[in-house]
């Protein structure tokens, strides 16, 4: 039996420090593919070679954009003074991520309809949900044994500790346990009790001071219920500022994303070409990608990635969440028409998006929250390192930096997020700007939080 001291310092004389103790390093292979149909070929135009980029200016009231020196994204790059090596917490986060999604890939077609169920605030929950923040929590434990363990994560275990959810938390205990007799062959097998500990050492409030890490189990659960895309998301916060992240894309190709891979049913794991993205970036090291499914646990990300900000306005395609009761997409096509974009959005699930937007597959990430929708952390920490260590510029909607110090909430957000290569933040913010000085569309008007967890 465990203690909950055990799991918020660090694994002791109990069930999980057994657990997490030893172990041998297997494959953790795509269960649809052999590896070598895995590879990862950056987007075109992205990388080395990006000789011009763009900037903005106002013409006849219209904002455009011009050619001006690929300085810009190098600088953007570089802009991270972090005094940290978070080298061993990096290589944790990757292996833990890659764990987790192990498990959500294998369940994610099996799903049966039992296992969905509704959360307090409306979202859909699987027991994947739940079994990846175990196998997260589990790994970082066994990979960072002397280190104090304070996480920030999405799932809690009450719904699992009542009579209805003792099913639910049997076939979580099953699934975790399969998945590392699959992955870790030596670990010791996890008991219900042990599960609904690792589940709670996501409790932490986080704040200012000290390490926490921050995870989002499944990001965009309902994509993953559909076949959509969905990520496993894992970041680590000192003294405030994001210091790593690693993505997990199980479902997202190792080629430019389509609107055929964000579709309902849209996702392939048998396409020969390689399906699974990893993601991982390190303060002021840069953003790397990779395959996720990979026969060495070990193994990191490799190849460097930068945002694409060569493109010409009409050339630019802008992401956008699925759900329109996530973002105000009538605010979106309005900025996008005053910015001269011409090809339609890109709606696309999860923190995936921050990886897209990363190797160039696309330009812009704009979030419109209703206003009495306070954003949790855990929904872009991951993300936006990767982003901005690949070049890009993440704001609130009037261009302040994202605060992730002050809990498991993100502060007012003045009306939405946005996410973009350089030229296009700039052009963003100041057409979000035009539009609430001409009172051309009504958002942002203030904090009414209705916040539910």
């Amino acid at each position: 039996m465990m203690n909950s001291v055990s799991i918020t310092r660090h694994p002791s004389a109990s069930a999980v420090a057994v657990a997490v103790a030893g172990g041998r390093k297997t494959p953790a292979v795509h269960s649809g593919m052999p590896l070598a149909t895995h590879r990862f070929a950056p987007a075109a135009g992205v990388g080395g070679g990006l000789r011009r980029m763009a900037c903005t200016k106002m013409s006849q009231g219209r904002i455009v954009r011009v050619a001006v020196s690929s300085k810009e994204v190098e600088d953007a790059q570089a802009s991270t003074d972090f005094p940290h090596d978070l080298s061993a917490e990096l290589a944790a986060a990757v292996k833990a991520v890659r764990l987790a999604s192990h498990l959500c890939d294998n369940v994610q077609w099996q799903l049966r309809k039992e296992e969905k169920t509704e959360k307090g605030d409306g979202s859909p929950v699987t027991v994947a949900d739940y079994g990846a923040q175990v196998l997260v929590s589990w790994s970082l434990l066994r990979s960072l044994p002397n280190q104090t363990f304070s996480m920030i994560g999405e799932e809690d275990s009450a719904d699992l500790r009542t009579r209805e959810g003792a099913s639910v938390l049997r076939r979580i205990t099953d699934l975790v346990n399969h998945t590392l007799s699959e992955c870790e062959k030596d670990a010791t097998l996890l008991t219900p009790e042990d599960v609904l500990e690792l589940v709670d050492a996501g409790r932490s409030d986080g704040g200012k001071t000290g390490r926490h890490w921050v995870l989002d189990p499944i990001d965009g659960t309902r994509g993953f219920i559909t076949m959509r895309q969905y990520a496993v998301c894992l970041g680590l916060l000192v003294d405030g500022e994001i210091g790593l992240g690693v993505l997990g894309c199980p479902n997202l190709p190792q080629w430019s994303v389509s609107d055929v891979d964000c579709n309902d049913g849209g996702c392939d794991p048998y396409d020969e070409r390689g399906i699974g993205c990893c993601f991982a970036a390190h303060a002021g090291r840069g953003a790397y990608a990779g395959p996720l499914f990979v026969a060495d646990k070990d193994e990191m990300p490799g190849i460097k990635v930068h945002c694409n900000d060569l493109l010409s306005a009409e050339e630019v395609r802008f992401m956008e969440s699925v759900e329109a009761k996530h973002s105000n997409h009538v605010l979106s096509a309005a900025v996008a028409t005053e910015i001269g974009l011409e090809l339609p959005s890109l709606r696309i699930d999860s923190q995936a998006k921050y990886g897209v937007l990363s190797r160039g597959d696309s330009s812009i990430f704009m979030r419109y929250p209703p206003d009495n929708y306070r954003e949790k952390i855990w929904d872009h920490v991951a993300g936006v390192i990767v982003l901005q260590e690949a070049g890009g510029v993440v704001s609130d909607a009037m261009g302040n930096a994202l605060d992730f110090s002050q809990g498991r909430h993100l502060p007012y957000l003045n009306g939405g997020l946005i996410a973009a290569t350089p030229s296009m933040h700039k052009a963003i913010i100041a057409a979000l700007a035009k539009i609430r000085r001409e009172n051309i569309i009504e958002f942002g008007q203030g904090p009414t939080y209705v916040v539910e967890d």
